[in-house]
């Protein structure tokens, strides 16, 4: 099977700029499935799972992080909790209008 095609963009959330590497059909997908990498990792670990769904009608999104890869990385160290990761993931999911994941 080949693989879909993986597009990337940055998109502004919470005062900062985030990567964000998304595969398959936006509109009338099977539905939308969120990769989140770990850590230290990057959206690339997701690249061979969102090439396979994607190529089976799901739409792919997989941001990188704050601090990680393309997206911004605050310097105060307070700004890396998972309240503020899941605001940003949060965020995120409203800025590309996907209510449901």
């Amino acid at each position: 099977m080949e693989g879909a095609v993986i597009r990337h963009r940055t998109v502004e959330v919470n005062d900062f700029l985030m990567h964000v590497a998304e595969a398959g059909p936006e509109g009338h997908s099977k539905g939308t499935v969120l990769f989140l990498h770990g850590f230290p990792e990057l959206w690339y670990t997701w690249r061979h799972q969102m090439e396979n769904l994607a190529a089976r009608g799901y739409h792919c999104v997989a941001p990188d992080l704050r601090g990680y890869g393309g997206t911004t990385a605050p310097s105060d160290v307070e700004s890396y909790t998972a309240f503020h990761i899941v605001g940003d993931i949060l965020a995120l999911l409203n800025t590309l209008g996907l209510a449901k994941v």
